[in-house]
């Protein structure tokens, strides 16, 4: 199946507004938004489909305005099938000065034998702030499937004024690689990532209370480093698919309001 999804917000009145949304099955686009009276806009990415099938194709592309403010949210954990030949997504994203993006889908569950490939670009005018997530569990491991895929190979570029400033890689293929070896997995069967940037942010602060509020989550390892432009790359092992979404998704909110205060312990242990 070939699919697409085209998104674009403005703003009117000081308020992000979804200007246009076109859409082919099995996508589909809801307004989540709480408090109309904020500029933040909150949009659900659902989809009709149980997860991608062989041969899918998906074409996202996402536009915003000036000052806009948007959440992107995913419905459910992603599905990737049983595959002879593989699926493929291609996300572009366009972001105009002073606009705001976060995207922290739910963890990625690869099927035995599943072959996927994503690109992401996304392109950033001066003054955006990005919050961009990604998580991949090592499969069904109740139906005895721990790393049985054959290949999930993700890469995601950042261009700030079209010109490149992160490149991240990701590629698993656990018939070619050793993943308990020391640099890979180490134990662990799940990973995420959470890029950051934003010119205002203050980055060494940022850093020190992250690694004093990771450093208590139980049964994870973590990285942070910075990145090339003013911004942060955080990236977490660990065996619990929710435990790290649920990290992302409060990491992710504390630097939506504009620093790290506190994350209960409870929230971050989860199971």
């Amino acid at each position: 199946m070939k699919a697409k999804l085209d998104i674009e917000v403005g703003l009117k009145e000081r308020k992000t507004y979804l200007k246009r949304c076109f859409y082919t099955t099995p996508f589909k686009i809801a307004d989540v938004t709480e408090d109309k009276s904020q500029n933040l806009l909150r949009l659900m990415l659902m989809t009709s489909s149980p997860g991608i099938l062989d041969g899918d194709e998906y074409d996202i592309t996402i536009k915003l305005a000036e000052e806009c403010s948007l959440r992107v949210e995913t419905q459910s954990y992603q599905r990737l099938f049983n595959m002879k030949r593989g699926a493929w997504q291609r996300m572009e994203v366009n972001m105009s000065r002073g606009s705001s993006l976060s995207f922290l889908p739910h963890p990625s569950v690869p099927h035995k034998a599943s072959i996927y490939v994503t690109r992401n670009k996304i392109y950033l005018s001066n003054d955006c702030k990005l919050l961009w997530g990604e998580i991949l569990t090592c499969g069904r491991i109740l139906n005895g499937e721990e790393f049985q895929f054959i290949k999930y190979h993700s890469i995601t570029e950042v261009f700030l004024n079209r010109r490149l400033v992160i490149k991240d890689n990701l590629l698993v293929e656990p018939s070619v690689t050793n993943l308990s070896l020391i640099g890979q997995y180490e134990g662990f069967t799940h990973q995420a990532c959470l890029l950051y940037l934003d010119e205002k942010a203050d980055t060494s602060s940022l850093t020190e209370q992250l690694k004093d509020l990771l450093s208590g989550c139980e049964h994870i390892l973590f990285g942070i480093s910075n990145l090339p432009v003013n911004g942060l790359v955080i990236r977490l092992l660990g065996s619990r698919a929710e435990q790290l979404y649920q990290i992302l998704k409060n990491i992710g909110a504390l630097f939506e309001n504009g620093g790290i205060k506190k994350i209960q312990r409870s929230a971050v242990n989860a199971s």
